[in-house]
């Protein structure tokens, strides 16, 4: 059997699988009254977590005054600056994804005001996953590239993810050395597998690309993620990933911004500023940090003016320090409630961090105890970790390849076309799935697994991953037999 007819008998089996995942959840003792109320990850955007109490409680009672929204920018700043340092500023969006957009058109994409034929500028970002996200700004380069988002997104064209690409820009995408790029899933596509990536022989071959294209370089990109499946397993004695610190130091060589995309992360417990040497940093605030819709960045003070002035947020044009007005980003605006929401988060992450990282361990403890019910042969090419960061459990499955055939591999066009069957499957089993494709798993607590105060619910987080690991026995039971 070929690996394409193993997913052809996956999809002919599909009914059949849904089937049996249905059984099973009854059999492990998922409650009626729970399916669809409760799952893998409460840091999805489609579905976000229920806020913490205390998230709640400030944005009620915040919700309630008379407040000029310049003040509570100014108060994310001081709370930003009291962490990295004075040398840092921060400005708050309404999505991380906002956050891309008016950071890479200020940064990196050629003017568009004065005389003259305008000129091309490329940025450079490795191929990994999510590559969508901050590598979709540009024309994909070389043109080997060029449908590499296929249909991926809920819409494709012009007005899916191709539509985002920003005036006369390029994206350098350079493949990580050591990582491999199989073609798997029912919908059949390649997938960055990364967790044999070399962070130095990656950093020189980026550092080769971007001498070739010296004269149009205006920026380099990344995740800011600090897990084997998303190839960052190499780190200094600080816990540092050293690709990051790498590409930091290759843009300080150009004198060109770094700029992390960390979506599913958290300011100051997670991916430093300070420490990688980044430029510039971008959070998803309603994701791993629980609070409400929102994005923010954080910079060193020269990247972030330009920003802060896109946003109309850097003072007004007759003199002030801040201003909350109407400038070209202005439809990136987080609002009221969501500043309240950034404001208390982040004071928790500053004061009280355990709040966010216990329920990470306690996480992490009954997933290795779960996964180590699977069969032995499957187990064993399993790697399990944690992220404070992403403030998650990941579990990546690579190695279940690695003398022959494994866990079967959905890609990220499987799940936009529906036929990840680890994601929905879950959904049969009434579990909300989380982020399962690429052989990479990411398991994070608070969609109804956690109590008010955002600590775990032991019993329902359980189920949950229980109930991942009886389909994953499901699926591979129905792909070789």
């Amino acid at each position: 059997m070929f690996k394409f007819q193993m997913y052809k008998k996956l999809q002919a089996k599909t009914s059949a699988i849904y089937q049996e995942a249905r059984e099973a959840a009854s059999a492990i003792g998922i409650p009626d009254g729970l399916k669809g109320k409760f799952g893998l990850t409460g840091a999805i955007s489609g579905c976000p977590a229920p806020l913490r109490d205390d998230i709640q409680r400030y944005c009620e009672e915040g919700g309630k005054e008379v407040i000029p929204l310049a003040r509570l920018v100014d108060e994310i700043r001081e709370l930003v600056k009291t962490y990295y340092g004075d040398q840092y500023d921060a400005a708050p969006v309404n999505t991380c994804e906002a956050g891309l957009w008016v950071t890479f058109d200020t940064l990196f994409t050629p003017p568009n005001l004065g005389r003259g034929d305008n000129y091309r500028s490329r940025y450079l970002v490795p191929m990994e996953k999510h590559l969508h996200h901050h590598g979709g700004y540009g024309r994909p380069f070389p043109p080997r590239y060029k449908d590499i988002f296929a249909d991926r997104g809920s819409t494709a064209g012009e007005f899916g993810f191709y539509g985002k690409r920003q005036n006369n820009m390029d994206t350098l995408m350079v493949p990580m050395v050591g990582a491999e790029y199989p073609v798997h899933g029912i919908k059949y596509w390649p997938v960055p597998l990364l967790t044999g990536v070399d962070a130095g022989k990656t950093a020189a071959k980026m550092a080769e690309v971007a001498a070739r294209h010296a004269g149009q370089l205006t920026g380099i990109t990344s995740l800011g993620y600090e897990t084997p499946g998303y190839g960052y397993a190499e780190k200094d004695e600080n816990g540092t990933p050293l690709l990051q610190k790498y590409l930091a130091a290759l843009a300080e060589q150009y004198d060109i911004p770094y700029v992390i995309d960390n979506a599913w992360g958290i300011p100051f417990v997670g991916c430093d500023i300070r420490k990688t040497g980044a430029h510039v940093v971008i959070f998803s605030m309603d994701k791993a940090s629980g609070s409400t819709t929102s994005g923010l960045i954080i910079g060193r003070e020269e990247y972030m003016v330009p920003i802060r002035r896109a946003l109309g947020m850097h003072g007004d044009r007759w003199g002030t320090t801040a201003s909350y007005g109407k400038a070209a980003y202005v439809t990136q605006d987080p609002g009221k409630e969501a500043l309240l929401g950034q404001i208390a988060a982040l004071r928790t992450l500053l004061e009280n961090p355990e709040v966010v990282t216990r329920p990470v361990d306690d996480l992490f403890r009954i997933v290795e105890e779960e996964f180590a019910g699977l069969d032995p042969e499957l187990r064993k090419g399993i790697i399990i970790s944690k992220s404070y960061n992403s403030t998650a459990v990941e579990v990546n499955y690579e190695g279940t390849w690695a003398g022959g055939w494994g866990i079967p591999i959905f890609t990220i066009e499987d799940m936009y076309a529906g036929s990840n069957l680890l994601q929905s499957g879950l959904a049969q089993m009434g579990v909300i799935p989380t982020i399962a494709y690429d052989a990479n798993i990411y398991i994070s607590p608070g969609l109804g697994t956690t109590d008010q105060h955002g600590q775990l619910l032991e019993d329902r987080a359980r189920l949950a991953v229980r109930a991942l690991v009886k389909l994953i026995g499901i699926i591979c039971k129905h792909a070789y037999n």
